[in-house]
C-alpha cells in the first residue's frame, strides 16, 4: 500500500479516517485545502512508515561502482531508449556535459540515431560545445572501434538511440543489434511525463528484454521520467514511475542543457510530497 489521499470537512475528521483505514502508524505527509462542487474540503496525503520504505526501496538504483572504468578498461555504458518525442537526445546531452553528474569521471558521447533528421546533429553541437567526445555509429562492425576511441579518455558513455516506431520493425532490430554489440551497463527507458499509464506500460513491454530470430535482446533496467515541468500534477507521475517497477536515477524537468536534470528518487519522492534527504551534491568529489 503507498500513500494515499483523504478528504473531509476538517482536519480531525480526515486524520481519523486516515487512521483507520491505514492503522496506528500512519503519517500525515502534507495536508492542503481543496474545493469538490465549490465546497471547500481539508485533503491530507498520508502513508505508513513501511510503505514509505517499500516506495523508496522500489525507486532506488543501485550506486555506481567506485571506478566507472572497467578492469579491461572499458568505459561504463550506459543507453537512452524510448518512443519518438521523449527527449532522449536532450537528455543524453544533459547527462554527459552536467559536471559531477559521475563525480570526477570523464563522460563521452555515442549516437546509433542515424535516421532521425537532425538528431546527430544536434548531438554533435552539445558535445563539442561542451568539449566531449562523440561518435557515430551506422553498423555493428564499427562498434569495437568506436567504443576504443571513446575508451582513451572516457570513463563513462552515454548512447542515444532512434526513437522505436512499431512501424519500422526492420530498422529498431537494426539498432537494437547495435545496443546489444555496446553491451551497456543500464539501459534507461525514458518516458515523458505527460504520457498516459496505459501507454506507458505497453512502451515499457516493447523495450523489455526478449529474443527474436534466436537473438536475445536487452530490456530496460531504469526508468528515466521526462518533461515533470509539462504536468500540472505530480502524484500521477509518481505512480507511473512506480508501476513501472524500474528503478529510477534520473528526471528531467526542462529544456535547459545541463541544469534541467534531477536525481529520480529525490524528485519522485517529493511528487508523492514525501519529505527525503537533501539533494547530492553533483559537483567532482
Amino acid at each position: 500500500m503507498g500513500p494515499e489521499r483523504f478528504r473531509g470537512a476538517d482536519l480531525s475528521q480526515v486524520a481519523d479516517r486516515a487512521r483507520r483505514a491505514m492503522g496506528d502508524d500512519v503519517m500525515i505527509l502534507h495536508t492542503r485545502t481543496v474545493r469538490e462542487g465549490g465546497v471547500p474540503l481539508v485533503e491530507v496525503l498520508a502513508a505508513t512508515s513501511g510503505a514509505i520504505d517499500r516506495v523508496r526501496a522500489r525507486m532506488e538504483p543501485k550506486p555506481f561502482p567506485m571506478r566507472m572504468r572497467k578492469a579491461d578498461g572499458t568505459p561504463y555504458c550506459i543507453a537512452l531508449v524510448g518512443p519518438t518525442g521523449a527527449g532522449k537526445t536532450t537528455t543524453a546531452a544533459k547527462l554527459a556535459v552536467r559536471r559531477g553528474t559521475f563525480g570526477a569521471a570523464r563522460t563521452g558521447l555515442l549516437t546509433l540515431d542515424t535516421y532521425r533528421v537532425g538528431g546527430m546533429e544536434q548531438l554533435a553541437t552539445y558535445a563539442e560545445l561542451a568539449d566531449v567526445p562523440f561518435e557515430v555509429v551506422y553498423d555493428v562492425q564499427e562498434v569495437e572501434a568506436a567504443m576504443k576511441r571513446l575508451s582513451t579518455t572516457c570513463d563513462v558513455v552515454i548512447v542515444d538511440t532512434p526513437g522505436r516506431s512499431p512501424s519500422s520493425a526492420e530498422l529498431t532490430e537494426r539498432w537494437r543489434s547495435l545496443l546489444d554489440a555496446l553491451a551497456p551497463d543500464e539501459v534507461h527507458l525514458v518516458l515523458p511525463a505527460t504520457l498516459r499509464p496505459d501507454l506507458a506500460a505497453d512502451i515499457a513491454r516493447s523495450y523489455g528484454a526478449r529474443g527474436q530470430g534466436g537473438v536475445k535482446h536487452r530490456g530496460a533496467t531504469h526508468v528515466l521520467v521526462t518533461k515533470f515541468d509539462e504536468v500540472p500534477r505530480e502524484t500521477g507521475i509518481a505512480d507511473l514511475a512506480l508501476s513501472l517497477e524500474m528503478p529510477a536515477r534520473w528526471i528531467t524537468d526542462g529544456q535547459d542543457v545541463p541544469t534541467d536534470l534531477k536525481p529520480g528518487v529525490v524528485r519522485l519522492m517529493r511528487a508523492y510530497g514525501l519529505t527525503v534527504d537533501a539533494e547530492p551534491d553533483w559537483l567532482p568529489a
